[in-house]
């Protein structure tokens, strides 16, 4: 394998396993042997599904404006925002008025995450 294939671009919509989440959530992963990275686009006022999963996951709002539901928190994240998930505490995301971009980073790896599919994997 070329090392051009580890590197990546946040704005190319064709890189990375594509996956829809839920109705107007989509995104794009990049995986890793230790570490999982998921770029969430959310259209404006969308809202994934409340899920949790044993992994870690970090997120960093890139764009626009968003709610986090992060256990029985409501918070809501503005552009440079991040934030850490513990594993298996229920969470999703709402999106504002001008949508959302999240970049999410996992470790480890969702095994769920590796394979083409949609869905937020386990609830």
């Amino acid at each position: 394998m070329s090392q051009r294939d580890e590197f990546h671009n946040l704005d190319n919509p064709h890189d990375g396993l594509f996956r829809e989440l839920a109705a107007g959530v989509t995104t794009r992963i990049f995986a890793g042997e230790h570490a999982m990275l998921s770029v969430v686009t959310l259209e404006p006022h969308s809202e994934g599904t409340r899920h949790h999963h044993p992994e870690e996951q970090w997120g960093v709002l890139l764009d626009g404006s968003a709610i986090r539901f992060q256990g029985d928190e409501q918070i809501e994240v503005k552009k440079g925002d991040f934030w850490r998930t513990p594993g298996n505490v229920p969470h999703t995301m709402r999106a504002g008025p001008e949508g959302a971009r999240v970049l999410d980073i996992f470790s480890p790896p969702r095994p769920e995450y590796k394979k083409p599919g949609s869905g937020f994997g386990n609830s």
